[in-house]
């Protein structure tokens, strides 16, 4: 029995990454139904069609709500009779946001706030916003927004208070490696098509964990949540130039070409930073330590002004944030066992069935 047994689930963006990741992880457990909501129909089609050929005997726990979160009606339609709701739907590709900011806003910021009252309104037990670790002193509009989407929900949180019918926390997390849109299946592409890796900048670090520690994350939160709460897992990181020759010598191993790809270097790509923070100093002055996690509690003070001038804290000063180039670092043999956990290169080399066309590199 889990805390999930006879629950219905939302996801909204659930046709991304994280989505199908749930879906590998739920579907064969005591849950009753999870409710897919996004607003491409061709990846809810694509997914439709999958479940059926593939998972015909749980098939029926899968619902399909066609809509935008940021349309209030569409979220309410879909919201009716939901236990958890997983907050997935986001605009995340950093130079679309930066070139279109208010878009960004109106799905990060807005949207989000349209699920949350939604969940609030219909007696949602629990709801996990997802965030990402560019919402940390972020610098491009994308990581704005979603700083923006993290104090929203915390704000939330924190007005509902301890004892509430709903509970909203937030996690963060680094790079979730062959998501939709990241570099590892774009670098793949290049080098299996004979072209130059390119890499922005070698010295470049970033977090690094799988759908799987994503989704270990979110459950984690659902079970140790309050109100208000910030939830991060520890993660390793590497540098880019570890990550492309951990990627040659995988694929060496397939033909002994690819050892020799051309890493090409093209400069910082607009709104990106050398290394990405996960926890900032502030965070941490009140982060708890919960082994593999670290969880934050809101800043519970209100508008009485005088806390904030009178009553500071002197630990901040002393206190380093958490970021990519100050945590563990991967060398090239750690970052080939952790990208041997991914299905897409597995499939690739040989190790698992295939189940999605070759020309499909993302989990």
């Amino acid at each position: 029995m889990s805390i999930f047994q006879d629950k219905t689930l939302l996801i909204t963006g659930g046709t991304g990454s994280f989505g199908n990741a749930v879906l590998r992880r739920f579907l064969d457990s005591d849950i009753k139904e999870i409710r897919i909501f996004s607003r491409d129909e061709k990846k809810q089609d694509d997914m439709r069609h999958y479940l059926q050929a593939q998972r015909p005997d749980v098939f029926n726990k899968v619902k399909f709500y066609i809509g935008n979160v940021r349309q209030r009606q569409a979220v309410d339609f879909a919201m009716g009779g939901v236990d958890y709701v997983f907050s997935a739907a986001a605009l995340k590709q950093v130079p679309s946001c930066e070139f279109f900011p208010m878009e960004a806003v109106r799905t990060n910021v807005e949207g989000t706030n349209n699920v949350l009252l939604s969940a609030i309104a219909h007696g949602v037990k629990n709801v996990v916003v997802l965030s990402t670790d560019k919402a940390a002193y972020p610098i491009n509009a994308m990581g704005i927004s979603k700083a923006m989407m993290e104090k929203v929900a915390i704000a939330q949180g924190r007005a509902l208070g301890e004892g509430a019918a709903t509970t909203i926390c937030c996690t963060r997390y680094g790079n979730v490696m062959a998501s939709r849109g990241s570099v590892i299946p774009l670098w793949v592409e290049q080098m299996m098509e004979g072209k130059p890796i390119t890499i922005t900048d070698p010295n470049m670090t970033r977090f690094m964990m799988t759908l799987d520690d994503a989704v270990d994350l979110v459950v984690y939160a659902f079970t140790h949540g309050h109100n208000g709460d910030l939830f991060i897992q520890k993660a390793p990181a590497a540098t880019l130039s570890t990550l492309a020759q951990a990627i040659k010598e995988i694929y060496s191993k397939i033909d002994p070409i690819y050892a020799d790809t051309e890493v090409r270097v093209i400069g910082t790509r607009h709104g990106e930073k050398l290394y990405e923070t996960l926890v900032t100093r502030e965070e941490m002055a009140r982060a708890i330590d919960m082994g593999n996690y670290w969880r934050i509690p809101c800043d519970s003070r209100d508008l009485n002004y005088d806390k904030y001038f009178t009553e500071g804290n002197r630990e901040v000063e002393k206190i380093e944030d958490y970021h990519s180039h100050n945590t563990r670092r991967l060398d090239v043999e750690g970052m080939k066992e952790l990208l041997l956990k991914l299905n897409f290169i597995r499939e690739d080399l040989g190790l698992q069935a295939r189940v999605k066309s070759k020309d499909i590199r993302s989990e």
